[in-house]
């Protein structure tokens, strides 16, 4: 019986994370992150975000393992947190992560490539 409840509570978690969480195209990600409304996180690693990211974005790569701790001490719970990567795989980890931390989340469906195909600008140092 216990483990029922056990699992129960993780289901009902995971479901609560997933309702922080939603993808969208390069339009619509566009369209939000030109308002000051939403914060803009680059999941990428260091190298990957000199070659080229979208404007205003901040990197915070996914991969290493303060990504969580830095996401709490940098980013505000109050605005919506963008994320994209390479192809949106990587995003959706750092989405997961963010959710269970309380934030809302929108990932870039298809990531910096879906973007580049639509021919949105990128940004380099």
């Amino acid at each position: 019986m216990v483990a029922f409840f056990a699992a129960w509570g993780l289901g009902m978690s995971s479901c609560a994370q997933q309702e922080n969480i939603s993808s969208v195209d390069a339009g619509k990600f566009e369209r939000a992150i030109l308002s000051d409304m939403v914060q803009l996180v680059d999941v990428r690693t260091p190298e990957e975000y000199a070659e080229g990211h979208i404007a205003y974005a901040v990197n915070n790569d996914v991969q290493s393992a303060d990504f969580g701790s830095k996401a709490v001490a940098t980013l505000r719970k109050d605005k919506p947190a963008y994320v994209y990567c390479r192809s949106g795989k990587r995003s959706m980890v750092a989405a997961g992560i963010l959710a269970r931390e309380g934030f809302k989340v929108v990932n870039l469906n298809g990531g910096i490539l879906e973007w580049m195909e639509a021919g949105k600008p990128v940004s380099k140092p």
